[in-house]
């Protein structure tokens, strides 16, 4: 028979499968009965009386979270005893009740960003989805996609830039990644602004014939604007910390390449940089670092990374944090697939998310000196 604790996970779940459309009308999930699970006659018999205090609680519960429980009759050593076999969920605020954490909030929020929506917003095609879109919205950030579709529905966008619309308190960041719910809002196919500028990347020349030369250090390059680097890179780093890149020591043939800011997909656009006989990754050693790495793997960049194996977060963790790159708190987490990673790269990865881990969880790879980096690309090939 299970426990409240796995009745309340059961309904959690239903909830967060159906909550967007519960709201909306368009689906009825509640009310909604559970099967509890039925002990075989031998175990009821062996250990009635544990079974018999978990039934009883189980009531208790029930009837102090507005449920119900459905029985059948058992023969227990020659009686008949009632046992629990289903519990009832009448609605979708006693699932939220039980289901406890952010979820009656939850509700009422999304039952209020409809209304509003619906107001505002009478012919949006697909409420439902759109009320999931914004479930990670704040307050403010829901005000103002709101006043955005308002003044999209008023105006002809075409031939703007995302920072040239005139709605307060929005900028290009935020309405580059909000267009969906605001197309959804406006029941437009696009917004007709300009697109964005084409991706590029910037790097180093770390080549010390080239430099003494004179030849320039620092360039960037565009994805499909024509261009061919001061020479054919034999050595390739992707850092991703700025700093680094710029600053990496000279190598014969080398490129450092800034890694922040930009993914795998943009990198790629580069045969003359990916095509390099020697091209790495180096990244913090955290989690974050690591799903960068998988990410540019994925994205067809084949990188090979440097301090990021077991024996280099063994020998810089002293020098470790426990903070990310916005000083917020790492704590534990459930590691993701990553099916790029190295077995040496997952098991640092699993180390710095688990959950006993007693160690720093990120080493910047600013702790590691630039120097023991060199050790490990520089040289010809």
């Amino acid at each position: 028979m299970k426990t409240p604790e796995q009745v309340r996970a059961a309904i959690a779940t239903r909830l967060g499968n159906n909550w967007h459309t519960d709201t909306t009308c368009e689906t009825v999930s509640w009310p909604h009965t559970f099967p509890l699970g039925q002990p075989t006659k031998t175990d009821l018999e062996a250990n009635y009386g544990d079974f018999h205090r978990r039934k009883v609680a189980l009531q208790d519960w029930a009837q102090g979270h507005g449920a119900s429980l459905t029985y059948a009759n058992r023969v227990v050593l020659g009686t008949t005893q009632p046992v629990p076999t289903h519990v009832t969920v009448p609605d979708i605020t006693t699932a939220a009740t039980i289901a406890a954490g952010e979820w009656p909030h939850r509700l009422r929020r999304a039952t209020a960003r409809l209304a509003m929506i619906r107001d505002r917003f009478p012919h949006t095609a697909d409420p439902a989805r759109l009320l999931r879109g914004v479930d990670g919205y704040t307050d403010t950030d829901f005000t103002l996609l709101l006043d955005a579709a308002d003044w999209l529905t008023r105006n002809d966008p075409t031939g703007l830039t995302p920072r040239q619309v005139p709605v307060p308190g929005l900028h290009a960041k935020w309405l580059n990644s909000h267009g969906r719910e605001l197309l959804a809002l406006t029941c437009r196919d696009n917004l007709g602004l300009l697109p964005r500028h084409p991706a590029r990347i910037h790097f180093t020349y770390l080549d010390p014939a080239h430099r003494a030369a004179g030849g320039r250090v620092h360039d960037s390059a565009t994805v499909d604007d024509p261009f061919t680097p001061a020479y054919q890179p034999q050595v390739v780093v992707i850092s991703e910390n700025k700093d680094t890149a710029i600053h990496f020591p000279p190598i014969p043939g080398g490129i450092a390449v800034e890694g922040d800011g930009f993914g795998g997909k943009t990198v790629a656009k580069f045969p003359w940089l990916i095509s390099a006989p020697r091209l790495y990754y180096w990244g913090d050693i955290d989690a974050h670092g690591y799903e960068i790495l998988n990410g540019w793997r994925a994205d067809g960049v084949p990188v090979k990374s440097i301090l990021m194996d077991p024996a280099t977060y063994d020998t810089y963790e002293p020098f470790g944090t426990n903070t990310d790159k916005n000083n917020k708190p790492l704590g534990p987490g459930t590691p993701k697939p990553l099916p790029f990673l190295t077995d040496d790269e997952r098991t640092v990865y699993e180390l710095v998310l688990a959950y006993d881990h007693q160690g720093h969880r990120r080493v910047e790879q600013e702790r590691i000196p630039l120097r023991v980096a060199l050790g490990l690309v520089g040289g010809r090939p």
